[in-house]
């Protein structure tokens, strides 16, 4: 039987996939994999580059806002 910590945790980690917020760090393990000396984005930088990318791309539709 899972613990209620177990089980917070498993939310915990569908809800960072669902918003978004994990990507961050799927970013920096892969940078980090990549090349260990490169200058990684920070968070800040690595959100407004994915914005501008989403809303550069025609296939997302039309954004008004």
């Amino acid at each position: 039987m899972t613990t209620l910590r177990e089980r917070l945790a498993k939310v915990r980690h569908y809800v960072r996939e669902f918003s978004g917020e994990a990507a961050y760090d799927r970013y920096v393990a892969h940078a980090r994999g990549h090349d260990p000396d490169a200058e990684v984005m920070t968070r800040r930088a690595f959100e407004r580059a994915r914005t501008d990318a989403r809303e550069s791309d025609p296939r997302e539709g039309f954004r008004c806002c």
